[in-house]
């Protein structure tokens, strides 16, 4: 399904915040932003994943779609929501959480963005906790307009889950755990790469009970 709307003023312009659509921000005294540009209904589960990666720490922006029916999805090269663009213009580290269908890979962490170094000790960590993940699919998420990109450094990640993995988070705490575990220690890597300070800190999670639910999800 192409998108309906180009810009976030054309969504502005026909669609109703606090109605059928929302934004979230939580803005930290952190070089990390944390993304969840479709959010909501858009990529079911990708609003709590996100929240679970910033936790206490890392700074969050959320979009998120209300309404049932509704395509707000707006590709994340053009994805120019006014406080994403101040939050993440403002962060050193940016991970986006996106959802995909499964097509023909329902096991595999897709992972993309310019930030080579960060993408791949993600990787690493992911791949020690258990979970497979891969660079070679076509979310690569290199457009440097891309909002993983968008950051000080101009250089982010872009973490893209199965839809099958986001359903199965919903009941499995112990292994949404680990997920969110290893992201969070790759991010404190990659904040501990920048310089001393709270964000080099090793971070924990915990099992957080962790409620949404998982819908068909639109074509990207």
């Amino acid at each position: 399904m192409a998108d309906r709307y180009s810009c976030f003023a054309e969504l502005a312009a026909q669609e109703r915040a606090g109605v059928d659509y929302r934004v979230r921000v939580v803005s930290r005294s952190s070089p990390v932003a944390i993304v969840a540009p479709h959010g909501g209904r858009i990529e079911p589960g990708t609003s709590e994943i996100a929240d679970l990666l910033a936790g206490r720490d890392f700074s969050l922006y959320c979009f998120e779609s209300l309404g049932c029916g509704k395509n707000l999805h707006i590709t994340s090269s053009r994805f120019d929501e006014p406080q994403a663009l101040a939050l993440v213009g403002a962060a050193e580290i940016v991970a986006t959480v996106h959802g995909r269908a499964d097509g023909g890979d329902a096991a595999a962490i897709w992972l993309g963005g310019l930030h080579a170094p960060f993408r791949d000790a993600l990787a690493a960590r992911l791949e020690r906790a258990g979970f497979a993940t891969s660079t070679d699919h076509h979310m690569q998420g290199r457009h440097p307009e891309n909002i993983c990109n968008k950051g000080r450094l101009r250089a982010g990640v872009q973490i893209e889950l199965p839809r099958s993995m986001r359903n199965a988070f919903r009941s499995d705490a112990e292994r949404r755990g680990a997920f969110v575990a290893a992201c969070r220690a790759a991010i404190a890597e990659a904040a501990g790469a920048l310089g001393p300070g709270p964000s080099a800190q090793a971070m924990t999670c915990g099992t957080t009970t962790l409620r949404f639910a998982i819908r068909p999800p639109r074509s990207r």
